[in-house]
């Protein structure tokens, strides 16, 4: 068998042994997807009169300007359970047993960003149509547009989840992991998820609009809604090249160097 077949075949073993492990044990994932969706209900019905007004429109314009910044926040709460599930491995002794095997190295970490990835869109696929349940519609988005922003939360959710094992890896605990994986919540509130930059104050403005979330979360609203994207598409691209690269290495340097 060749080396392309070997990966090809031990990775999609550690994918359903993933994919096994989300099923069995589905309350950190749930517990982890009901942020967003509390969230989209609380600033749409609790805040939704105030938010909008901020905005100059009425409850539903709103909705219109929350869900995509939801959407890539579920992606962020998603990973935090791979920085988890990743210690959980580095720490319970079975990546020492898988290192034993006649199975390809890499196969484990890839098997953890897949099974995360194919999570991640599960996740924002019901946190998105709990969005359209409440309001939410999305009628100017072509065909093409639709696909683009379907390939930009594939992209988002590639490089957070290869940044969330790096974290994973360096974790002595699932605590910890936990803790670590943190900004992947945090991030989205200090962006343009829930208010415009320019409402914010002038020396946080550069802080929120080219930290990754922002420029991401433009982009996908201007394809779903047809706002005007800019340079977002471009430097929201940057941003997950980079950091599916950065995440890549990291991972890739931690778990070959760990003795565990």
């Amino acid at each position: 068998m060749s080396t392309l077949a070997l990966a090809v075949r031990d990775s999609s073993t550690m994918l359903r042994r993933n994919l096994l492990h989300a099923r069995r044990y589905p309350s950190l994932t749930l517990n982890l997807l009901l942020t967003p969706i509390m969230l989209l209900l609380l600033f749409v019905y609790i805040f939704g009169d105030v938010m909008s007004a901020g905005i100059g429109g009425d409850r539903s314009d709103y909705i219109a300007y929350l869900v995509p910044g939801l959407l890539l926040m579920t992606i962020g709460s998603t990973t935090i359970g791979t920085a988890v599930s990743v210690s959980n491995d580095m720490s319970e002794g079975i990546i020492a047993r898988f290192r034993t095997m006649a199975i390809h190295r890499g196969s484990v970490l890839i098997g953890h960003v897949v099974g995360s990835v194919l999570q991640s869109i599960a996740s924002v696929v019901l946190v998105g149509a709990v969005a359209v349940a409440i309001g939410f519609r999305s009628t100017d988005a072509t065909v093409l547009e639709w696909f683009a922003a379907f390939g930009l939360l594939v992209l988002f959710a590639l490089a957070l989840t290869w940044i969330a094992v790096g974290m994973g890896l360096i974790s002595p605990n699932a605590e910890a992991a936990s803790n670590n994986a943190l900004p992947m919540i945090l991030l989205p509130l200090l962006s343009s998820a829930f208010v415009p930059v320019e409402g914010m104050p002038g020396w946080f403005r550069p802080i929120a609009e080219y930290q990754p979330f922002t420029p991401a979360i433009e982009t996908l609203r201007g394809l779903l809604l047809g706002t005007e994207i800019g340079h977002n598409g471009w430097i929201a691209l940057a941003w997950c090249l980079a950091l599916v690269v950065l995440g890549y290495f990291w991972s890739a340097a931690k778990f070959n160097s760990d003795p565990k």
